[in-house]
């Protein structure tokens, strides 16, 4: 209806993903479709006025979709038929969705900075460090932004236009070799690693002081970067619980082993630790030499 429209490329690209034509009213003439204009009036008086508040759009908009579906459960038509069986016999007639929903997010390739930055639309959202300078690609959504590199995604909430979004879970191996930086985000960054990390930097400022606290966290850090976040959260959680500061890169990185019962019958063998120079006789036999 009206004159030919121009689409955008995402509402192309919406229209190629779910294989539907799309149909227009003319520039300002809405009443071109009356019943979708009533329907969306009757919609906003009910369960828009007064305008929803929340903790952000998905919280309101899944509010929203609940009033939706209990008002669409009491709905019948003329005859008294519920709406729910008028919608089950459209139902079958509609075309079977794609098996991956549409991306609704836009895609805008990005190069990273050599600090792991990366600017989108007047923000700046940090990435993994090993990303640095190199090309990705940035999804812009509603609430967040994703960018993907290397085979891997982070997700970080968008911000305005002049601030920046920084996670600095995202610079651990830098973090790790400067304590001193350690000490300056601290807050922020345990505030990500969450518990036990947390308890944790109060135990070691209560036994070392704010400054050799730092430079312990930082050790840790490194542990984290070679062995696992989870790894290293289990035995901090265990060291946390029993109040013990036992910060080693040996304590962390490897459980502890459970003492096991020795059967009677083999209680009274000792078994001797063997010693690194008692295998040269085994190589080299009776005064031999080994090649």
């Amino acid at each position: 209806m009206g004159a030919r429209r121009e689409l955008t490329g995402r509402f192309l690209a919406l229209v190629s993903h779910y294989l539907f034509e799309p149909d227009f009213t003319r520039i300002g003439e809405g009443h071109d479709k009356g019943g979708v204009e009533s329907r969306g009036k009757a919609i906003r008086l009910a369960h828009l006025t007064p305008i929803p508040q929340g903790e952000n759009l998905e919280a309101i908009s899944r509010r929203l979709l609940a009033d939706l579906d209990a008002a669409f459960a009491t709905r019948r038509d003329a005859t008294g038929k519920p709406a729910s069986e008028l919608w089950e016999e459209e139902r079958a007639q509609l075309l079977a969705l794609p098996a991956t929903a549409f991306e609704v997010r836009k895609a805008v390739p990005v190069e990273i900075s050599s600090r792991a930055m990366v600017r989108l639309e007047g923000a700046w959202y940090s990435v993994p460090s090993r990303w640095a300078r190199l090309d990705a690609t940035a999804y812009l959504g509603v609430d967040d932004v994703r960018i993907t590199c290397m085979g891997e995604s982070v997700t970080q909430p968008r911000v305005r236009s002049g601030t920046r979004q920084v996670r600095y879970r995202h610079y651990l191996p830098e973090l790790a070799r400067k304590p001193h930086a350690v000490r300056q985000v601290a807050p922020e960054l345990l505030a990500e690693l969450g518990p036990p990390w947390t308890g944790l930097w109060e135990l070691l400022r209560a036994v070392h002081g704010e400054l050799e606290a730092a430079r312990v966290l930082a050790r840790l850090l490194g542990v984290v970067c070679e062995h696992g976040e989870e790894r290293v959260r289990l035995a901090l959680e265990a060291a946390v619980a029993q109040g013990r500061v036992d910060t080693s890169e040996r304590s962390v990185s490897q459980p502890a082993l459970e003492n096991i019962a020795v059967p009677d019958a083999l209680a009274a063998y000792v078994v001797e630790a063997a010693r690194a120079s008692d295998y040269d006789h085994l190589l080299l036999g009776d005064g031999g030499t080994h090649e």
